[in-house]
């Protein structure tokens, strides 16, 4: 009988099934394929775990900003608050002040107003004065300043007395 190529290719193929089959290929492939599974399936828990972990942390950080940023607004909001609080005193100490500063302006210029009048009136006093005694000296006589001088003496006497 005469052997052809075919025929020493399925002996070579059946040998080599045959063998794979002796050294117990299939249940390596498959016991590989299984470890890969479960260190896959494993791999994919991880992923899991830790997105979950992610989620967490992101979530906690979210509530963080948010406190923070309610923190900040009520910061802002007493800034604001004792601002506009200083501000208003300080407007009403300005306007205390300058209605002080008026008053004591005012009465210095009262002051100042009744200084004048009076210094006028003095020297008007004055002028009055030394004009009179100028008109009685000149229409004054010596039996007329007599009668005077006389006169005012009784004047004085009966005041005493």
């Amino acid at each position: 009988m005469a052997f052809d190529a075919t025929f020493f290719a399925l002996v070579g193929l059946v040998l080599f099934l045959a063998l794979v089959a002796y050294l117990k290929v299939p249940g390596m492939l498959a016991k590989s394929l299984d470890a890969r599974a479960v260190n896959i399936r494993n791999e994919l828990d991880e992923a899991k775990r830790l997105r979950e972990e992610a989620q967490q942390l992101l979530a906690e950080y979210q509530r963080k900003r948010k406190e923070a940023e309610a923190e900040a607004a009520q910061l802002i909001a007493s800034a604001e608050r004792e601002a506009a609080a200083i501000t208003e005193d300080a407007r009403q100490k300005t306007e205390e002040f300058v209605a002080r500063r008026n008053a004591l302006s005012e009465q210095k210029i009262r002051q100042a107003e009744a200084d004048a009048i009076g210094a006028v009136r003095a020297a008007a006093v004055d002028l009055a004065v030394a004009a009179a005694e100028k008109v009685i000296a000149a229409k004054a006589d010596a039996s007329t300043q007599q009668a005077l001088f006389n006169d005012s003496i009784g004047s004085v006497k009966s005041r005493l007395n």
